[in-house]
C-alpha cells in the first residue's frame, strides 16, 4: 500500500509538471547519458524530485521520437527555496544514435541542447548551451552496461566554455531491478557522484527510482537525494 500510494503521488506530480513545461539527460536517474534514445514513433516522460539543503528541485522532460532516429525533448523545472519558488529552467534537447547499441556491443550517440532561465536576467536569447557524446558498452547479455560522456557546456551569460564528462553503470540485479551508479563532473571544479535503484512497476512502460549523491570530498550540505518516475508509450505516432 505505501508504494501503490507513493507511486500514484509521483505520477500525479509528473503529470502537473508536464503541463507547466509545455507552453538532458540519461534514462532516469543516470546523469551520464547513453547510446540509446526511445523507440521509434514513441514517447516518453522523465520526472524526477530532487531534495538537498540548498533547495529541493523538481524536474519533467517529455520527449518523442518522431522519425527514428532523433529524439527531442523539451520540459523544464522549477526550484523551490523555503517553501518560495526561487527558479525555473526550460531545456531542449535533440539526440540521434551514430551507432545503434548492439548486446555484448557497444553504441555511440551525440546530442545537444539548451537550458534556459526564463527568470534570470540573461543576455543570451537561448541560455546556456551543451554538447555531449554518449558512448555505451554492454556486458554479459545487458546485465551490465556501461557508459561513457565527452562534452561541452556553453556558459553564455558569463562567456565560458567547460569540459564536461561523465562514467556511470547500470546492473541487473533482477529482471526488474536495477543498481546505477555514476561519477560527472566538469574540467573545473570537484566532480559529483550518485548510486541508487531503478525498478520497474510494468516492464519497459513504468519506472520508479531513488538515488542518494554528493561531491566528493563535500559535507551534508552538497549532498542530494532523488525519486523520480519515468513513463515510456508504446508505438502510436502516424
Amino acid at each position: 500500500m505505501v508504494w501503490h500510494r507513493l507511486f500514484v503521488r509521483l505520477a500525479a506530480i509528473a503529470v502537473l509538471l508536464a503541463a507547466a513545461s509545455g507552453p538532458a539527460f540519461a534514462a532516469r536517474p543516470l546523469i551520464t547519458d547513453d547510446a540509446r534514445i526511445v523507440d521509434p514513433k514513441s514517447c516518453q516522460l522523465e520526472s524526477w524530485m530532487q531534495f538537498q539543503s540548498g533547495g529541493n528541485e523538481y524536474w519533467a522532460l517529455p520527449g518523442c521520437n518522431f522519425t527514428g532516429n532523433l529524439e527531442l525533448t523539451l520540459g523544464g523545472s522549477l526550484q523551490r527555496v523555503d517553501g518560495a519558488l526561487d527558479a525555473t529552467n526550460v531545456q531542449f534537447q535533440a539526440k540521434t544514435l551514430l551507432k545503434p547499441l548492439e548486446t555484448n556491443g557497444y553504441g555511440i550517440a551525440l546530442s545537444g541542447g539548451a537550458i534556459h532561465h526564463p527568470n534570470a536576467e540573461q543576455r543570451k536569447l537561448f541560455g546556456n548551451l551543451y554538447l555531449n557524446v554518449p558512448v555505451s558498452f554492454s556486458f554479459a547479455d545487458d546485465r551490465f552496461v556501461a557508459h561513457l560522456n565527452v562534452g561541452a557546456n556553453r556558459d553564455t551569460e558569463n562567456d565560458q566554455t567547460r569540459m564536461t564528462w561523465g562514467v556511470g553503470t547500470e546492473t541487473q540485479l533482477h529482471p526488474r531491478v536495477y543498481l546505477v551508479a555514476e561519477t560527472f563532473g566538469e574540467n573545473r571544479g570537484k566532480p559529483s557522484f550518485q548510486a541508487g535503484f531503478r525498478f520497474w512497476v510494468v516492464q519497459d512502460r513504468v519506472q520508479v527510482d531513488t538515488t542518494y549523491g554528493n561531491v566528493f570530498g563535500g559535507g551534508t550540505g552538497e549532498r542530494f537525494f532523488t525519486i523520480g518516475l519515468r513513463l515510456l508509450s508504446p508505438a502510436f505516432l502516424p
